[in-house]
């Protein structure tokens, strides 16, 4: 996942328990599939062809029970959203976008930490490399925020057929995590999210 505003086998349980969620008067509220179709625009304009989903494939994961989007309003407009996995014992965000219309007003750290503050989980994320300076801000962005970055090797595997795998890196909130726990993650993102087993390397 990078943001765009300038393990155990699974089982039933395993399912996105909205009831644990805390309560609270955040301004984020759940997707409602009708208006899938402003999220998939605000995604789109966001993000390169190999880091989204085309757009039926992305409407179908609103059925998983693992995947929610989360969308902040104002006036009825969809101005952001976050999308993230139920990882059983940490919480993963694919995709943080926010509409051009309201970028550079905060919003994009606004929707961070509400989503935050919501969960005791730790959350984790997917960062470029910091080898260009937007990257370089991106990461800082996520570090001003409660992130740290972890430096073990990481290759996002095909987000969908046709599309390239992508060398990442991994940052998780609250702390650092341990090589061990890396591996965990990475595995847990892998077999969920991408339903690969693969351990993707340089190529």
């Amino acid at each position: 996942m990078r943001c765009r505003f300038d393990v155990p086998q699974i089982t039933d349980e395993w399912v996105f328990r909205d009831d644990l969620m805390k309560e609270s008067d955040v301004m984020l509220e759940i997707l409602d599939k009708m208006e899938f179709e402003q999220v998939y625009n605000i995604l789109e304009k966001s993000f390169p062809e190999d880091e989204r989903r085309p757009f039926a494939e992305q409407l179908s994961m609103l059925d998983i029970e693992k995947y929610r989007i989360w969308v902040y309003k104002d006036k009825g407009q969809t101005a952001g959203f976050i999308a993230v996995w139920d990882l059983q014992n940490i919480l993963f965000v694919e995709h943080l976008a926010v509409s051009q219309n309201f970028r550079n007003g905060g919003l994009g750290s606004r929707i961070l930490r509400e989503f935050a503050e919501m969960t005791d989980k730790q959350i984790c994320l997917e960062v470029e490399p910091p080898e260009t300076d937007i990257a370089k801000r991106r990461i800082e962005f996520y570090r001003r925020n409660g992130f740290y970055f972890n430096d073990y090797e990481y290759f996002q595997p095909p987000i969908s057929k046709g599309k390239k795998a992508l060398k990442l890196f991994i940052m998780t909130s609250g702390r650092a995590v341990s090589r061990e726990e890396f591996t965990e993650i990475r595995d847990s993102i892998y077999r969920n999210v991408y339903e690969t087993e693969e351990h993707i390397s340089g190529q």
